[in-house]
Parts: structure tokens; C-alpha cells; sequence
């Protein structure tokens, strides 16, 4: 273990995560007219909990891929309701997920400026300034 191993605390998680519900949302709006589609989402918070909590275990493991935090297991989407359901069975609401994705890369941008700002912090104690 590292002077630097966790540097970034959460943020490096947080940022990983924002990205994966990034993705969810972007293949939400790319299936908009896809007969049967069911819209998914991620519940950040539930997650991001988890991954703090896998983080806090001190294991020996057999192998690094164990307990890794990051990825998304099946069991974490939520499928969501929608408000008018569609006569094809498809459950995008394409307004909803423009918002959700606007909400969402405005925090993944805040994720990465702080993480930008603490790698300025680091720098900044290198160079003894």
C-alpha cells in the first residue's frame, strides 16, 4: 500500500459510478423507440453505500478482482415506471432521461473538478509551494 493508494478517497468510486449511471441513462435514449425496452437506472446512493462498505472491509484476498468496488451488479438497477406507458411495452420516457442525464453529467462534472482540485492540492505540497 501506497502513500498514494487512496488519494481520492470516495470521489475515484463516485466518479466510476456517476460514469456506469451515465451509460444506463445514454442506452435508456438510444432505445426510446425499441418495442419492450425497459428503461433502467441505478440507485446511486444504495450503491455508492455498498462500495463504501466493501471498502471498509480489510480481507486478505486470494485474488486483486475480489470484492471490487465499481461494477454494477444485476441486482442493483431499478426498472423503472413509467408515467404514460407506451402501446409497445417500451417504458422510455425520453424528457425524463434528457433530465436525468443533464442532472447527472452536471454531478460527474462537480465529481471530476474536485478530484482536478485535489490532484492541484497534491502538486501544489510536491512543490513545496
Amino acid at each position: 500500500m501506497t502513500i498514494f493508494s487512496d488519494v481520492f478517497g470516495v470521489h475515484e468510486q463516485a466518479l466510476k459510478l456517476r460514469q456506469e449511471r451515465l451509460s444506463l441513462i445514454a442506452q435508456n435514449i438510444a432505445n426510446a423507440d425499441t418495442p419492450n425496452y425497459q428503461a433502467k437506472d441505478l440507485d446511486f446512493r444504495k450503491v455508492m453505500k455498498q462500495t463504501s462498505d466493501q471498502l471498509n472491509i480489510n480481507l486478505s484476498k486470494t485474488q486483486s478482482s475480489h470484492l471490487d468496488a465499481g461494477y454494477i451488479r444485476r441486482d442493483d438497477l431499478i426498472y423503472r415506471t413509467p408515467l404514460n406507458p407506451a402501446a409497445d411495452g417500451n417504458t422510455v420516457e425520453v424528457h425524463y432521461e434528457q433530465q436525468e442525464f443533464g442532472k447527472e453529467s452536471s454531478r460527474y462534472m462537480a465529481t471530476l473538478q474536485f478530484i482536478e482540485g485535489r490532484i492541484g492540492s497534491i502538486r501544489r505540497a510536491l512543490r513545496g509551494e
